[in-house]
Order: structure tokens, then sequence, then C-alpha cells
């Protein structure tokens, strides 16, 4: 029997135009679908980066800036170098061991040196979250006036709203959240430069490695000390370690690897171009100024050459930078204590404890500047403690299995290690005779 269709069409009659079928939807190609998922494990590295842009950061570049000009560009770019180095290797020791750094060191040391270990490492953590904390107080002052102790204790309040994110949301939300901070920090202490002409040549001049003097070394040492900071290179194992855990099979491993190190690169490229543009800034606009070598006279400084717009939007990226890092601060802290001490306690207890010192600081009658180079000073005796260990453990084929570091990796950081260690204990010498 013939069908309607064979009866319509035998007998004569039109039948309807058929719709065309559409073309088929052209897949994403897989290069695009690979950056995605790449961009999906970005963050850890993001949050580790804020420890490069804190109220130390910003001190030291802008006296370099105000007393030498251009001449340091140099010492950033390098920092920054050895800086991307050290914070991959340690996310890599994460990925590889499923542990972090301080839980690698724990398992390798006797229990008195572990509690020794333990000591320096939140001295360290202490010494940061002061220099934090007393970053945000003044970015309070400057904004609003409010005395630097009230200011502190909102500084603790906020970052303590911060920290609830990790505990409620997750760690992801965390990442964001800070990420998102760290954009508004990019955008206070870059904007100066929307209004502000900047010497192309004399810039590229200063990449060339020279000093001026022994208080441009002792500057250059400082400006390393506020780059390199130990608590980041504890936190950053930790961040990865939590995120991927310990990664068994070789490809995936790989892909993070991969992906982390796209991470690191990118998070401390937006880092170091925020410092660099304030060390610029400084150098364009504030030369010869007198009372830049501290926050507050470099603030006043750039209200008067550079206008209250551009004062308001330094002191807002100075306040996000002392919220941002004495949380990630905080969460170091709490890191340090589990991987040492194998307690795991709340980070918003932490967060707690580790705000005494700063306020007791801040209501002393002492300039918060000199705080803040104590912080520094303090800061560059933890260096050795953590930047030896991590070279030494990821170039070990038996911790790290095939993500060990090849020969010029491993030669590279040795040498950076060698450099930052000898920078800083100038630093520690020069400073210690005035």
């Amino acid at each position: 029997m013939a069908t309607t269709e064979q009866w319509r069409t035998a007998s004569g009659k039109h039948m309807a135009p058929q719709p065309m079928p559409l073309p088929p939807r052209p897949e994403a190609k897989p290069g695009r679908k690979a950056k995605a998922r790449m961009l999906q494990l970005f963050g850890p590295a993001f949050v580790a980066a804020v420890a490069y842009v804190d109220p130390g950061n910003v001190a030291a570049n802008l006296t370099a800036g105000a007393r030498y000009g251009y001449l340091l560009v140099w010492v950033l770019v390098a920092a920054n170098a050895m800086a991307v180095l050290v914070q991959y290797l340690s996310a890599k020791l994460g990925i590889a061991t499923g542990q972090s750094l301080p839980q690698m060191l724990a398992a390798r040391l006797k229990p008195w040196a572990r509690y020794l270990y333990f000591g320096q490492a939140e001295i360290i953590a202490l010494a940061t979250d002061l220099a934090e904390v007393i970053g945000g107080a003044l970015a309070l002052h400057l904004l609003f006036g409010l005395p630097l102790l009230m200011g502190g204790l909102i500084t603790g309040a906020v970052s303590i709203a911060i920290l609830s994110i990790h505990s409620r949301h997750g760690q992801r939300s965390f990442e964001l959240t800070i990420t998102a901070m760290l954009v508004i920090i990019t955008v206070g202490f870059v904007s100066g430069l929307v209004v502000s002409p900047v010497g192309v040549t004399e810039m590229l001049a200063g990449m060339i490695p020279r000093f001026q003097g022994v208080d441009s070394v002792l500057l250059a040492a400082s400006m390393l000390g506020a780059t390199v900071m130990p608590h980041a290179v504890y936190l950053h194992s930790s961040l990865t370690r939590d995120r991927h855990g310990q990664v068994t099979d070789p490809a995936k491993r790989r892909h993070l690897i991969r992906a982390t190190r796209w991470d690191v690169l990118c998070a401390l490229i937006v880092a170091g171009s925020v410092n660099i543009a304030m060390l610029v800034l400084a150098a364009a606009n504030l030369r010869g100024v007198s009372g830049t070598d501290s926050i507050e006279g470099a603030h006043a400084a750039i209200t008067q050459y550079l206008g209250p717009t551009v004062g308001v939007i330094f002191a807002i990226g100075l306040l996000f930078s002392g919220l941002a890092s004495t949380s990630v601060g905080s969460y170091a802290g709490a890191e340090i204590i589990y991987g040492f001490l194998r307690v795991r306690l709340p980070v918003l207890a932490v967060r707690l404890v580790t705000l005494i010192p700063a306020l007791i600081v801040l209501a002393l009658p002492l300039p918060p500047s000199w705080a803040l180079v104590i912080s520094q000073v303090i800061l560059s005796f933890g260096i050795p403690f953590a930047i030896i260990p991590l070279v030494w453990l990821t170039g070990r084929r038996s911790v790290m299995g095939d993500a060990v570091n090849s020969q010029w990796t491993q030669a590279a950081a040795w040498l950076s290690a060698g450099l930052i260690v000898i920078l800083n204990l100038a630093l520690i010498y020069l400073t210690l005779h005035g």
C-alpha cells in the first residue's frame, strides 16, 4: 500500500515545504575548553600574592622611589622573578605530596627541633600580622581620622568577617573574595599613574643593577624582605594541598602543575606590577620630598602633588591591602600551627590571638612606620628557614616523584635562595648598625 506521501506525490498535489534541518552547532574548540578548565584551577596563587602587596611593601617602595628615583626598579623586577620561582615550588610541593611545607618539615625534625622551628615560624606570622594591622589602621586614620587603636580593632573585626567566608563557604569562595580585594588594591595603588607622567627612559635605566651608597643597599634589602614573605611560602603549599589533595595520577598531576605554573605567573605579575607602579609613582612625583619615608608622609605628598582624589584612592588601596593581607596572614598562622604541632585550631581563634600584639603596639606612643621597619627585619630572619628547606625538598625525587625539579630549575632555585638570604642578612646587619 502506498504511503500518504507517495499518494500525494503520485496525484500531483503539492506538498508543504519541509523546513530545512539546522546545521549542527559548532562545538567549542578543544583548546578553548582546556583553557576554561585551567582557569577554574586558578586561585591559590592570588591568595598568596596578597602578601606581596601588603603595607610593608607600600612603605619600602614609596621610600625607594622618593629617595632614589628609578634607581632600584631592578630590585623589584629581580625580587618578583625570584618570588615567582619560590611560590611555584611551594605550590608544586603541595600538589606532589599532598602535604604542606610545615608538615613535611615536622615529619623530618626531632621533637625539640620541631618546636623551635614552629616558634620562629609563628614569630614570623606575628610580625607579618603586626605590619598588616598597622597598615589597615593607618588607612582608616587617613580616610576618616580614626585613632590608630580603633582602626586596629576595626581591621581585626573585618578580617574575622573575611576569614569566616572560608569556614562557612569553603576555600573557593575565600579565594574569590581575596582576588576581588587584590583588584581593588591594584586600582588603589596604580591609579596615580593615570594623572602622573612616567619617565619611560629613566624607568628602563633603572633596570640596570646598581646601588648608590650604603643606604640604597639597606633599602634594596628592605624591598626584597617585603617582597619574598616566609608566611606566603608556608601557606602556598597548604592552599594547593587543600584545593587538590595529593594527586597520584601522573597525567592529572602534570596538568595541575602546569595550571599552577600559570596561576603563579599571572598572580605575581599583578603583584609585581603594583609594586613597580608604587615606586615609579614616587619617583615621578615625590623625588626629594621630605617625609615620604613614612606611609602618612607619602600619602600627604600624594594628596598635595596629585590631588585629593588620588590620595583617597591610594588610602582605599592601603585599607584593602591591610584587610586582605592580615586575613591571609592569619590563615597562614593557623596552617603553621597545624603543620608543626598537628593541632587544628580554628582560624578565627588564631586571628584573635595574633591581633593582640598589633593592638598593643598601636596603643603605645610609637611611630607606626618604626613598627613596620622592625617587622620587616624580623621577617628577614625567617626567610632562610622557609626557602632553603623548600628548595631541598622539591629537588629530591624521593619526595616529589616525577614532579622533582629539573637541574635548571634546581640551579635557579638555589641561586635565588642564596641571593635572598644574602640580601636579608645585609638588611639585618645594616639595620642593627644604624
